[in-house]
């Protein structure tokens, strides 16, 4: 798996995100929303490995995570997050509940609220955290 092949999943999973979300099937939902992040930050990650590059193997490990914030920095965007957080209060917010997503939210049921703020924060056009990520992908 590569860059592309991240980048397009993260593109699939929010797409089915929205199709659960508009089918009432809201567990299913917020996983795939907070996936579709988690897939994005790891096309960052690929982004960052040379072509020809031995990988270090920590780093190689560390990235086989699904804990976002760990992501966050292994693609070296915590810096870059930290900057539109302080210029940006609407990704803030949205940072805030994208974070919350664990891998173990499939195992929870999820309400249509809960669902829907999520993946708005992953969607959002102008102030979403998939769009941000984009920018670095």
């Amino acid at each position: 798996m590569d860059r592309k092949d991240l980048q397009a999943l993260s593109k699939i999973r929010l797409r089915e995100a929205k199709a659960l979300l508009s089918s009432g099937l809201y567990d299913g939902a917020y996983y795939l929303a907070g996936y579709a992040v988690e897939c994005a930050l790891k096309a960052c990650i690929a982004k960052t490995t040379r072509r020809h590059e031995f990988p270090d193997k920590s780093r190689v490990e560390a990235s086989y995570t699904h804990k976002l914030a760990s992501l966050v920095r292994l693609a070296d965007l915590e810096g870059a997050r930290l900057e539109r957080v302080k210029t940006d209060e609407v990704f803030r917010k949205y940072w805030d509940v994208v974070a919350a997503w664990t891998e173990e939210s499939r195992y929870h049921t999820w309400s249509s609220e809960n669902a829907g703020k999520l993946y708005q924060a992953a969607s959002d056009r102008y102030h979403g955290v998939i769009g941000w990520i984009k920018l670095h992908w």
